[in-house]
């Protein structure tokens, strides 16, 4: 007992310490993936309607994009964007805008084919129905066939955004100041990776673990009501 009650005080000053070089990248890692969230989302929304269209270049545009990001590793697609499109002379991206274009590309691609399931999930009914009220193809998209699809989509689109959550992390590779980056940066000062990283999981875990909750009300408040 009384060993530990130093031990504990030992670490509590580790973490106290630590904290605000964490919650800087805390930060950091909350704008990255809110940002890339949105852009993905819409990238998802535009790739899904090319693929529903009947124009077949668009079609044949969103499958290639599609297949393309799922079929190849994040990590690859990340070093593609940050090293091989920096490398022409035209383009000048920095570390955090390579990351948020590589999570939002990514996410995109597998929101693309969620928004596409959605969309197709709903009865063809409503769009007879839609028409019989006058409303053109835009129109019933944005009122009728978005809103319902939206609804049973919500808990697979949260599901695929804790994942791309989850994928900010490799964005320290190539510098970016975000929460595991900070953490390593810790590390390297205090020399205890037990401490930092353990304490770095738990802050992902309540991160993620929120947005679980947030899932789940969402998906009570307006999927099974």
């Amino acid at each position: 007992m009384q060993d530990f009650i130093p031990a504990l005080t030992e670490l509590y000053d580790k973490v106290k310490a630590a904290m605000p070089t964490l919650l800087d990248g805390l930060q950091v890692t909350l704008y990255i993936f809110a940002v890339a969230i949105v852009l993905g989302f819409l990238i998802g929304l535009v790739m899904a309607l090319f693929r529903l269209s009947p124009i077949k270049p668009l079609q044949w545009i969103s499958k290639i994009f599609v297949d393309a990001i799922r079929g190849t590793p994040f990590i690859v697609q990340l070093f593609f964007i940050y090293f091989g499109l920096n490398s022409l002379s035209f383009i000048s991206l920095d570390n955090t805008w390579a990351g948020i274009l590589t999570v939002a590309i990514n996410a995109g691609a597998y929101f693309a084919e969620i928004i596409r399931a959605g969309i197709q999930s709903i009865d063809k009914g409503q769009t007879e129905a839609a028409r019989s009220l006058g409303l053109d193809s835009t129109q019933n998209m944005r009122f009728i066939v978005l809103p319902q699809a939206f609804r049973r989509m919500l808990p697979t689109i949260t599901n695929q955004a804790i994942i791309s959550l989850k994928d900010t992390s490799l964005l320290s590779i190539i510098g970016v100041a975000d929460l595991t980056q900070r953490g390593r940066v810790v590390v390297s000062a205090t020399y205890d990776p037990f401490t930092i990283y353990l304490l770095l999981g738990i802050m992902y875990f309540v991160i993620i673990y929120l947005l679980s909750l947030l899932s789940s009300y969402l998906e009570r408040r307006f999927v099974l009501r």
